[in-house]
């Protein structure tokens, strides 16, 4: 089984998350902020992770700091299931409409982190009113910062793009679904590689 928990503690943020690579889509995650809950859930339905844990922080100051810590937590979960990364594609593709919005992601587990994000958002945060009657928001221009960390720690190299769309819900979770069948493809273990680490190089660094 590929499953990898990741626990991280500052004095900003208290977050651990549990993935298993070979899930069935299930969320089970405490989460504070609504619409990224809503978009961590579209990430484990699209790619068939199961993902469970809880996410706290000082959100008195603002989101930053538990959306990036959230998606470092999430690539180090991905890097300590992958392991060395013997069997599995390595790399995938998707264009997933949603909507007016066209996403597409495309990502390889290669060992060199890199991102490149054209998620042309608004940067206007969304607002929405919760079932306690409250309003609560998300942060968009919190949206890269999140890939940010995961990428870094993930140690993968992913391309992110809107093609065309208007709304940043729509695009930003197209985006996320996207992302998310472009590294299901990405880390399933291909049967013509008998196991053997997918790079010219004999190892993935």
């Amino acid at each position: 089984m590929r499953i990898a928990t990741v626990e991280r503690n500052t004095k900003e943020t208290q977050i651990k998350l549990t993935l298993n690579l070979d899930g069935t889509g299930k969320c089970n995650v405490t989460n504070p902020i609504g619409f990224f809950n809503h978009l961590l859930e579209a990430f484990c339905k699209h790619g068939l992770f199961d993902l469970e844990g809880s996410l706290s922080g000082d959100l008195e100051v603002d989101q930053h700091h538990l959306i990036e810590d959230t998606g470092i937590v999430l690539g180090q979960c991905f890097e300590k299931a992958l392991g060395n990364c013997a069997g599995i594609y390595r790399s995938g593709c998707f264009l997933y409409p949603m909507d007016e919005s066209l996403c597409r992601a495309a990502v390889d587990f290669g060992g060199r982190p890199y991102l490149v994000c054209e998620a042309d958002l608004t940067g206007i945060p969304l607002v929405s009113i919760g079932q306690n009657g409250k309003e609560s928001s998300f942060q968009t221009d919190c949206f890269e910062d999140f890939w940010q960390g995961f990428t870094a720690n993930a140690k993968c190299n992913l391309h992110l793009d809107v093609l065309r769309g208007r709304s940043d819900h729509h695009k930003m979770e197209g985006l996320f679904k996207a992302c998310a069948r472009a590294i299901r493809q990405a880390v399933e273990q291909d049967s013509r590689r008998n196991g053997e680490i997918p790079s010219t190089k004999g190892v993935i660094v």
